[in-house]
Formats: structure tokens, C-alpha cells, sequence
């Protein structure tokens, strides 16, 4: 509590003197709680997850995912609550206990089907056709290709056809 009341009284002494929204967005940083990056991507860990309109149940509930395993993007963070971003940028507050580290991504292919190959290459044999709006585990992303399982089917595919990691991310 008391640390939520000196940040209130920093932004209000700041904003007093005109600082700007960087200076602002530099002392928010300050007071991530978690000490992770934001913006990051997570998943949601239930099946029913109640995204809320702020940070604390006596907000209302906007929406419920019924969806394990959906990627969202923590965009910010108060306490034990995150402000999320998912795939059609809607944003809202989900408490951090349902959330998960885990990597996933939704498959967001443009002209069709998205392909999990044997290798990171398009030359390579394809493994299995991946429809739009699946949900994948990611297990590794490089440059350009993502390793990624879906239902005992595992294979490389393209990260352009993934929403849930950023483009120039790289993971193991």
C-alpha cells in the first residue's frame, strides 16, 4: 500500500512540472512488480479466465476466455494483476495466478493453412497442415521458423503465420 502511495504522489509531483509521458513511462517501470519485461507474451492457464475492466474484482467482467493455452500480451502490470493485449487487441485485467509462462501462438496464416515441415525450410517435407486459429505449443523460435506441437503433431513452421511472439524474438 504504501508504495502505490508514493507512486501517486511521484506522478502527481512530476506531472506538475510538466514532465512528459516519457519521463512517466521511464517511473512506471520502476514499480513492475513482477521484474519481467513488458510488453511479453504468456498464456492463459484455464479454460475460463475473466478478463476485468481494472485491477481487482470489484471490476466488472468484460469477456471470459474459454480457451487454455490462448496467447495474450502483458502490456502492463499493478500488483497481482496484468493488463492484456490478445490477438484482436482487446485489452483488460487478468489476476497473474491465471496466467502461464508458457509459450504459445495462434496460428494467423493470411492465404490458408499454415504447414508444420521436418525441417526450418520450405523445401522441406511437410509434416502436417495446421489450421487458422489453432492454438500451438511453442517449444523454440529462431530468425524466420518456430518449433511447435499441436495434438501429438510436431514440427517447424513459418513465425510469419504466428500471433504470440514477437518478430525479432528468439527463444530455446
Amino acid at each position: 500500500m504504501g508504495r502505490k502511495i508514493i507512486f501517486i504522489a511521484v506522478v502527481l509531483f512530476l506531472s506538475g512540472f510538466g514532465v512528459g509521458k516519457a519521463s512517466l513511462a521511464q517511473t512506471e517501470e520502476i514499480f513492475n512488480n513482477s521484474g519481467l519485461e513488458i510488453p511479453r507474451f504468456v498464456s492463459v492457464r484455464s479454460d475460463k479466465v475473466f478478463v476485468r475492466t481494472g485491477p481487482a474484482l470489484r471490476y466488472p467482467i468484460k469477456w471470459v476466455y474459454k480457451r487454455e493455452g490462448m496467447p495474450v500480451e502483458i502490456i502492463q502490470e499493478f500488483d497481482t494483476w496484468r493488463k492484456i493485449r490478445d490477438l484482436e487487441d482487446g485489452e483488460g485485467w487478468i489476476h497473474q495466478s491465471l496466467l502461464s509462462g508458457q509459450r504459445n501462438a495462434v496460428v494467423t496464416q493470411e492465404d490458408g493453412n499454415a504447414y508444420f515441415y521436418k525441417k526450418p525450410e520450405l523445401t522441406s517435407k511437410k509434416v502436417a497442415q495446421i489450421e487458422n486459429g489453432n492454438v500451438i505449443t511453442l517449444d523454440k523460435c529462431a530468425v524466420s521458423w518456430c518449433k511447435a506441437a499441436i495434438n501429438g503433431f510436431s514440427g517447424w513452421i513459418e513465425r510469419k503465420s504466428l500471433w504470440g511472439i514477437y518478430d525479432t524474438e528468439e527463444f530455446d
